[in-house]
C-alpha cells in the first residue's frame, strides 16, 4: 500500500489492469466510515456511490450493512461528536466546554421539542356543541340504546 499512488482527496488512484471493465471494487474499513458517515449527513444511495467511486449496485452489495441501519447513522455521529467533546473539555479545552454546552443546549431542545410533539399528537377528547350533543342523546334513544334517567319516565306505568 505504500506504493499507492493518491488523488486530491486521499483515494488511491485506480490505473488500468489491461484488462476490459472497471477493477473490481475493494472495500475498506476507511470506506466503510466514509459511508456511515455520509449516511449521517442524509446523502442518497447515488451520491454515495460517486463520492467512493462506484455504482449503487456495488455499494448496496459491499456496504449493504452499513445501508441497512441508515436511520441509526445521525444519533451515532451525534454521540460520537458529543463523546470527543467531553474528552477534550476534560483536558481543559475551553473552546470543547463551549461547545459542549452548545451541543447540550441543542440536545435538550431536540427533547422538549419531541415531547411537545408527543403531547401535541396524543388523541383529544372531541369537542361537542350543544346541537351535536342533543343529536346524538336523540339519535340514542331512538334507537333504544339509551340508558339514560329519561327511560323510565318514558315508559307507561312509571310512577314517582
Amino acid at each position: 500500500m505504500a506504493d499507492d499512488e493518491f488523488d486530491l482527496f486521499g483515494d488511491p488512484v485506480r490505473l488500468p489492469n489491461g484488462k476490459r471493465g472497471r477493477p473490481a471494487h475493494q472495500p475498506t474499513q476507511k470506506l466503510r466510515n466514509k459511508v456511515m458517515t455520509l449516511l449521517a449527513l442524509g446523502w442518497s444511495n447515488e451520491r454515495i456511490a460517486n463520492a467512493i467511486h462506484c455504482s449503487v449496485p456495488t455499494l448496496k452489495r459491499y456496504y449493504f450493512s452499513e445501508l441497512k441501519r441508515r436511520a441509526i447513522q445521525r444519533d451515532r455521529l451525534d454521540a460520537w461528536r458529543i463523546e470527543q467533546t467531553i474528552e477534550q473539555a476534560k483536558e481543559g479545552n475551553v473552546g470543547a466546554q463551549r461547545l459542549l454546552d452548545q451541543l447540550i443546549e441543542k440536545n435538550d431542545k431536540k427533547v422538549q421539542a419531541a415531547r411537545l410533539r408527543d403531547i401535541q399528537s396524543e388523541p383529544r377528547p372531541e369537542k361537542l356543541g350543544k346541537k351535536e350533543i342533543e343529536r346524538r342523546q336523540a339519535e340514542k334513544i331512538a334507537s333504544g340504546d339509551s340508558s339514560d334517567d329519561w327511560d323510565d319516565l318514558l315508559k307507561p306505568g312509571y310512577s314517582h
